[in-house]
């Protein structure tokens, strides 16, 4: 057969991990990486981690899996600890952050729909969002490389440009429902929004009583040095979705919402066979035992600076490469004058792991428990591969 047992969609790099510990993978031969890539904001205790390594297995030992037909106490737990810490006064729990996102689409439509306003079903979204790979979650961007080849797509999307308010106001019309929105882009080059923006965003929404979406799946979950990035700018969403980190590498996401966008949401509306489960559950539990307090999220408020400053001090070294340092927290991007992707491809040979992403950039997305060490180590390390580094000739 011609085709590999793995469906061959993802362009996989040499690195092939078989143990993590800490902030470092370990390939099959022993070799060792600095992960700040860490699961593409996935692994945001590492690798290993004591408290989530216990409390997966211990529930694993007790119950895994049964159904949502059943009563959830683990459920219940974890989705009254986001409701104390959040927006929100409701959750629905999926598998992943475009579940999510879905989840929070279907949310906002069913919101209008159940006032007697079933045309109020168009998103207004932005562009260079990553929303997920999904049918609708495809249909709500304008990149070419998600979408091509899977039309017809879904109708019921209008995207304008990111940090554009102007064109977001003009784009309102009798069939909006309202926003969907990444207060910080990822995958489309770790580019925050204005606090005039989503202020703005938020103002026409109470004005016109239409649903801001946030989607946090990469910035949420401390990972800017607040729990959730909304409190960065301090402008509430409706609904969120949220996930990468949340479950610190096991599988699962989570859409909030308030009572007023979610009311409407009752039996039969929406479910899920995994969503909820108490091994999610416990993970979920475990991450927050560990993140959700104000000492851990100074630290990572105090670690990305430090992280950005040696960035900074940096790039002047190498200018031919670098231009600039973007982002919130401990998600950073670095601005290349190049191809980021042939860059990043050469750090896996130097034993660091980062991420490429839209714009030229690369994303910087380590543990957020790292040490002082590891940011000395991942700096040396890029500034050693930056001096050694020869631009491809199609890029240069």
């Amino acid at each position: 057969m011609a085709i590999t047992p793995l469906m061959p969609v993802y362009p996989r790099s040499p690195v092939r991990p078989v143990r993590g510990e800490g902030v470092y993978l370990y390939g099959e031969q022993g070799e060792r990486y600095l992960d700040f890539a860490a699961g593409i904001a996935v692994n945001l205790l590492g690798h290993g981690h004591p408290v989530l390594t216990k409390a997966i297995q211990d529930q694993a030992a007790t119950l895994m899996h049964v159904s949502n037909l059943y009563g959830s106490p683990q459920g219940e737990a974890f989705a009254q600890r986001l409701v104390d810490l959040t927006f929100a006064d409701t959750v629905f729990f999926t598998n992943s952050g475009a579940e999510a996102v879905e989840c929070a689409i279907k949310t906002a439509r069913r919101y209008h729909y159940a006032k007697g306003n079933p045309h109020k079903h168009n998103l207004i979204t932005f562009s260079n969002a990553f929303h997920g790979r999904t049918m609708a979650t495809i249909s709500a961007t304008d990149q070419a490389k998600l979408r091509d080849g899977f039309a017809p797509l879904l109708t019921g999307f209008t995207v304008v440009d990111f940090n554009d308010l102007d064109a977001a106001l003009a784009a309102i019309d009798e069939n909006t429902a309202g926003f969907l929105v990444e207060p910080i882009q990822g995958e489309g080059g770790i580019r925050p929004a204005t606090h005039e923006f989503l202020a703005g965003l938020r103002a026409a929404c109470d004005e016109r009583d239409l649903m801001l979406v946030f989607d946090e799946v990469q910035c949420g979950v401390a990972r800017t040095g607040h729990l959730y990035a909304y409190e960065h700018y301090g402008v509430e969403p409706d609904i969120m979705a949220s996930a990468k980190g949340i479950g610190g590498g096991f599988p699962m996401g989570a859409c909030l919402a308030t009572e007023k966008a979610a009311a409407v949401m009752v039996i039969g509306t929406h479910g899920s066979t995994y969503g909820g489960n108490p091994l999610a559950m416990a993970a979920g539990q475990a991450v927050f035992d560990v993140v959700a307090n104000d000492e851990f999220l100074a630290e990572v408020r105090q670690k990305g600076e430090r992280l950005r400053s040696a960035l900074e001090q940096m790039i002047p070294n190498h200018d031919h490469l670098f231009d600039s340092v973007r982002g919130v927290g401990l998600m950073l991007g670095v601005k290349m004058k190049t191809d980021s992707r042939a860059f990043v491809t050469y750090l896996r040979t130097r034993g660091l792991l980062t991420v490429a992403a839209g714009d030229n950039v690369v994303r910087v997305l380590p543990p957020l428990n790292i040490e002082e060490s590891h940011i000395r180590e991942f700096v040396e390390t890029l500034s050693a591969a930056a001096a050694e580094y020869e631009v491809p000739a199609a890029a240069a």
